[in-house]
């Protein structure tokens, strides 16, 4: 008999529907996709990797991890405010991981360890300046550093760090951490020179014979706003407040401190002001809780350190101890607009925190350069202004004005001036699809308690004035911390494929090496797809299968 084309159509039918049998239909394929984690990082770390080499308890090598994209982990795992954990997806299996605590215990084993900074690369020839020794002028330093070009950052105030060191009070960024690691860049050849103001950029490039300039001063000038103050004496900004308190400078602000604003700093100047001394701090806001600025968990220790907050409400008159505010209404798209009514408060001093802006004026004379608002200069997609070689990044040409956005824009700034003195494109990167939480397996996750750092008692913290308020991590904790990653998008060779194939398909390749298939073997059922917990394998389509050939 001859068998007819159309006597195997139910049995291809079936074949495609199953995807097993002598047919294959799809194939597995390993791949990597972007962690959401990293991809919400704005200093750029692989914090997957790292937290996989700390939880195999690598804790050098991971600490190397971070170092390969920022220089201040000690100081990242205190002040940031980590966009990694709002988009860990462990958060939605029980609770994110506590990426800045690891990040943190990293850094203080370090400088416990005493472990060296990376070699500088192999001298270029080149040399660059770097204008302001701020997060993004230091992270700009390193990376170039690293490259191996010749660097000096000249900072115009006493000590490197910029708004590190006079923005953030000690509470939060003990000084000697920050050192440590300002001091491991300045280890691998970075000429930090203090106490210098660069007045003529053009004239400084050429005197020092540098080939190459970052400009990163930072916005570290408070904004002020047109209030009548019948007793000037007794306003102070909060950028001045901050800096003077650092230098051993601070005010007297008497027992009832007012401070006008709702970002980071307004809380920052607020409980510094507690800490100086004052009776009540209360903290004017022109709209709504909703609506503050601050990073939550600042504002939620700022209550619990008993600051108080006034919402919509807006400042009209400045007198001898006492101010006049405006009771504030949000119209139809929350933004407030004036009622007319009007409230009196004791106050003894007012602390302006109304964000800030940057004296740019030394650049007015760089032909080429153009300006924005606040200060900021404009650069383009290379982080090069308007003149040829000279380069500008951070708070003063950049929207997001946190220090891991500061470093992330060092690091980026390198790169660029790196290419530019080789004569290359300005480098671009290939980002895999970043991967959702909906894409993952995780039957074999149980609930994991997080690792909580401690805090002084509200007393304590008072007390003891800028003693750091959050305790780190144990090496017990941060080992479990670390293994509560779910290593999405990325293999991370826990057998689960290996275990469940039928057919026997994968080939274990060694440690570190992950897996391959044997596609003699494999039959495109498609199970080690459904068992990889972090989305690491895809299925894709085969060819299209060809009708068995007639035969008699």
């Amino acid at each position: 008999m001859t068998a007819r084309q159309s006597d195997f159509t139910p049995i291809i039918d079936l074949l495609r529907e199953k995807g097993t049998g002598p047919v294959r239909v799809q194939r597995p394929v390993y791949g990597d996709l972007m962690p959401p984690c990293n991809n919400a990082c704005p200093a750029g770390e692989n914090v997957q990797a790292w937290l996989d080499l700390a939880q195999a308890g690598h804790y050098r090598r991971a600490w190397e991890a971070i170092l390969a994209d920022n220089p201040f982990p000690a100081v990242h795992g205190r002040v940031c405010y980590h966009p990694c954990e709002t988009h860990c997806s462990r958060g939605q299996l029980d609770s994110a991981v506590s990426i800045h605590a690891v990040e943190r215990f990293l850094g203080d084993l370090a400088a416990a360890e005493g472990w060296p900074p990376p070699a500088a690369g192999a001298a270029s020839g080149k040399r660059v300046l770097v204008v302001g020794g701020g997060p993004s002028g230091l992270s700009a330093a390193y990376h170039l550093a690293r490259r191996g070009h010749a660097v000096e950052i000249r900072e115009a105030g006493p000590l490197p760090g910029g708004m590190l060191h006079f923005g953030i009070p000690a509470y939060r960024l003990p000084r000697a951490d920050l050192m440590t690691e300002i001091h491991r860049i300045e280890a691998m050849g970075v000429k930090i020179t203090l106490n210098h103001k660069v007045d003529d950029l053009l004239a400084e490039q050429a005197e020092g014979r540098f080939d190459a300039v970052f400009v990163a001063i930072g916005a570290q000038i408070g904004k002020r706003i047109d209030i009548p103050a019948r007793d000037a004496g007794r306003v102070i900004d909060a950028i001045s407040l901050l800096h003077e308190v650092e230098t051993g400078d601070a005010p007297r602000l008497g027992r009832r401190v007012i401070v006008y604003g709702g970002g980071d700093t307004a809380i920052d100047a607020a409980r510094t002001a507690r800490r100086l001394g004052a009776a009540e701090a209360l903290i004017v806001y022109r709209r709504d809780g909703a609506h503050l600025r601050a990073q939550p968990v600042d504002a939620a220790d700022a209550l619990d350190e008993g600051i108080k907050f006034k919402w919509l409400s807006t400042i009209k008159d400045i007198g001898e101890g006492e101010i006049t505010v405006e009771e504030m209404r949000l119209d139809a798209d929350g933004r407030p607009e004036p009622t007319g009514q009007t409230e009196t408060l004791a106050a003894d001093s007012v602390v302006l925190a109304l964000g800030q802006q940057t004296d740019s004026t030394f650049l007015r004379k760089v032909a080429g350069l153009v300006f924005g608002p606040d200060g900021m200069v404009a650069i383009d997609a290379a982080m090069m202004t308007g003149r040829p070689g000279v380069f500008a990044g951070g708070d003063m040409a950049l929207g997001d004005r946190t220090v891991t956005a500061a470093v992330g824009h060092g690091k980026k700034a390198a790169r660029n001036v790196d290419a530019w003195l080789r004569g290359l494109s300005p480098p671009t990167g290939v980002r895999h699809p970043v991967v959702a939480f909906d894409q993952l397996h995780l039957p074999i996750y149980a609930d994991a308690p997080l690792s909580v750092q401690g805090q002084l008692s509200v007393e304590a913290r008072l007390a003891q004035g800028f003693t750091e308020i959050t305790s780190g991590l144990s090496q017990d904790e941060a080992l479990h911390e670390a293994k509560r990653c779910l290593s999405c998008g990325n293999c991370f060779e826990c057998d689960q494929c290996y275990a469940a194939c039928p057919e026997a398909a994968i080939v274990k390749l060694g440690p570190g090496k992950r897996y391959r298939f044997d596609f003699d073997r494999c039959t495109g059922c498609g199970v080690c797809f459904e068992q990889c917990p972090c989305h690491a394998i895809e299925m894709t389509p085969e060819p299209a299968i060809a009708a068995p050939e007639q035969r008699s």
